[in-house]
């Protein structure tokens, strides 16, 4: 078995419309750090969805729905450390409004 602590999603803004931002190819992955800012002058909503394999982002697989961050705030996601991923499995991220939000994920990848 090998560990490989990774950036899974370089920091990067979320978009609005539903995006998959990494998926685990190959390999179980394990969400260490997942963190959101809302750099807008306005409040900002992310909604975040843990999909496994064969699967669409949906109710069903929506683990933040609708986060409110008002201008400026920084969140991590406390719901999010220590999921994990299946092979196949990806994460996937709507925001209220494009360039609003600013995420970053880390992890391990263990294949």
């Amino acid at each position: 078995m090998t560990v490989t602590a990774k950036n899974l999603v370089p920091a990067k803004f979320v978009e609005d419309t539903q995006t998959t931002q990494y998926t685990a190819s190959n390999v179980t992955t394990i969400i260490d750090k997942f963190t959101a800012t809302n750099i807008s002058a306005s409040t900002a909503t992310i909604n975040v969805n843990l999909v496994t394999q064969t699967y669409t982002a949906d109710d069903s697989n929506l683990i933040v729905k609708e986060k409110s961050l008002v201008a400026g705030e920084t969140y991590i996601f406390p719901e999010l450390v220590g999921q994990i991923l299946p092979s196949g499995g990806f994460i996937s991220t709507i925001a209220s409004a494009a360039s609003a939000i600013n995420m970053r994920v880390s992890g391990r990848e263990v294949s």
